[in-house]
C-alpha cells in the first residue's frame, strides 16, 4: 500500500510518514550536526543507511534503560559529539528510545530537534508521536519528563516483521486504547481489521498504524501539553502504571498492562453506571481475545504468573503523575469517543477492582 502522511498541527507542525519503506524518505541534513541514539539490538537488525556515517550512541532498550544514569550518559555523549541548538538527534528503537532521546534533546543546550524512527508497534502508534518524553524514577513510571514535539517521525512498518510476540502485544494494547479514544467508527474499523492484524498482515498493520497516528494527531493538536482533552489518551494507564510498578518495570509489557487497565476502567465505568451500552465490555473483551491481550487483571495474573498483590498495586498509585500525590485520576468510558476525564474513584471501589 502507498505511504500515508499524517500532519500533526502543533506549533511547529510536523509530519508522520507511515508505511513500508517510509525510511527511504529520510535525508540527513549535516548543516547543524546530526547524531543517532539507537537501541543496540535494533540497530543490528535495522540500521538507517542515511545516518550510518553520523555519530551514534548505542544503548540497551526497554523500560530498564529509562534511568537518570542513562540520561546522563546520553547528555555527556551529546556534548562529546559537539551538538548544538541547530543539531538534530535521531532515535532508533522502541518507545523507551523515543522517550529517553526526546528528553535528552529537550534538555541539551536547552533544546534541539529530534526525529524519531520507531521500530516497535507501540512506538509507532503512540510513543513517538505527541512529544511526550520521560524517564522512570524509583517512585514511579515516567515521573521525570518534558513535552518536546519531534521535527518528524518515520514509521517504517517493515521493521515490525522482526518484533517478538510480547512487543507486538504491547503495541496492540495501545491500538485498542486509541480506537476507544477515536470513537465508534475507529472501534468498528479495528474490529474489522482484527483478524488480519492478529495474523500479522503487513497491509492491515500499516493501515492500523496510520489510523492510530491520525487519532493521536487530532487529539494532540487540540491539547499539546495534556491540560484537557489529551488526557483521554491515558485510558487504562493509571491502572497500567500501577501494574508495572507492582510487577517491576519491564516484567509486564506496557501495552499489555494498558489492556488490563482498559478492562478495569470499563468495569469501573459499569459499576458507576456510566456506560451507555454495557455490551461495550463484551466487545472489548472479544477484541482483546482476538489480539491475544488480557481482558482484565484476573487474566493478566493468570497468564503472567505474577501475584500483583493489592498493597503493591496501591503503592503504584501514590505518584500518579496525572493527579495530586496520593489522589490518582482515572479515565473512564461512557461510549467510544466519550471518555470522562480526571475521575477520582472511591478507594473501596479501587480495592475491589484490584483484589485477587
Amino acid at each position: 500500500m502507498p505511504l500515508t502522511a499524517v500532519e500533526v498541527e502543533t506549533n511547529p507542525p510536523y509530519r508522520v510518514l507511515v508505511g513500508a519503506g517510509a525510511l527511504d524518505a529520510l535525508r540527513a541534513d549535516p548543516a547543524g550536526g546530526v547524531a543517532v541514539l539507537a537501541d543496540a539490538a535494533v540497530w543490528a537488525l535495522h540500521p538507517i543507511p542515511a545516518l550510518s556515517d553520523t555519530p551514534r550512541l548505542e544503548l540497551p532498550g526497554g523500560e530498564g534503560a529509562k534511568t537518570l544514569a542513562r540520561l546522563g550518559e546520553v547528555l555527556e555523549w551529546q556534548a562529546s559529539a559537539r551538538l548544538s541548538r541547530a543539531s538534530t538527534l535521531g532515535t532508533r528503537g522502541g518507545g523507551a528510545s523515543a522517550d529517553r532521546g526526546g528528553l535528552a534533546a529537550s534538555l541539551f543546550k536547552r533544546g534541539h530537534a529530534v526525529v524519531h524512527a520507531p521500530t516497535t508497534l507501540l512506538a509507532q502508534v503512540d510513543a513517538s508521536v505527541g512529544g511526550k518524553t520521560a524517564i522512570n524514577l524509583a517512585a514511579g513510571k515516567n515521573l521525570a519528563g518534558t513535552f518536546h514535539q519531534p521535527a518528524a517521525v518515520y514509521c517504517d512498518t517493515t521493521t515490525l516483521a522482526t518484533l517478538p510476540d510480547g512487543e507486538r502485544s504491547s503495541g496492540l494494547g495501545e491500538v485498542v486504547k486509541t480506537a476507544l479514544v477515536g470513537g465508534p467508527a475507529d472501534l468498528v474499523a479495528l474490529e474489522e481489521r482484527a483478524p488480519a492484524l492478529a495474523a500479522g498482515d503487513p497491509d492491515a498493520t500499516a493501515e492500523v498504524v496510520a489510523a492510530c497516528v491520525a487519532v493521536k494527531a487530532r487529539v494532540v493538536a487540540k491539547d499539546p501539553t495534556e491540560r484537557g482533552p489529551r488526557r483521554a489518551l491515558n485510558l487504562g494507564h493509571t491502572f497500567a502504571h500501577a501494574i508495572e510498578h507492582a510487577a517491576g518495570y519491564g516484567a509486564v509489557p506496557h501495552g499489555v498492562a494498558v489492556a488490563a487497565g482498559i478492562g478495569l476502567a470499563l468495569r469501573a465505568s459499569a459499576e458507576l453506571g456510566l456506560l451507555e451500552d454495557e455490551a461495550l465490555v463484551e466487545r472489548v473483551q472479544a477484541l482483546h481475545a482476538q489480539l491475544g491481550l488480557p481482558a482484565d487483571l484476573v487474566e493478566l495474573r493468570e497468564t503472567s504468573g505474577l501475584a500483583l498483590p493489592l498493597d503493591e498495586l496501591l503503592a503504584g498509585f501514590a505518584h500518579d503523575k496525572k493527579g495530586a500525590v496520593g489522589s490518582p485520576e482515572f479515565v473512564l468510558v461512557r461510549a467510544p469517543g466519550d471518555l470522562p476525564l480526571g475521575a477520582a474513584l472511591d478507594p473501596r471501589l479501587v480495592e475491589s477492582l484490584l483484589t485477587p
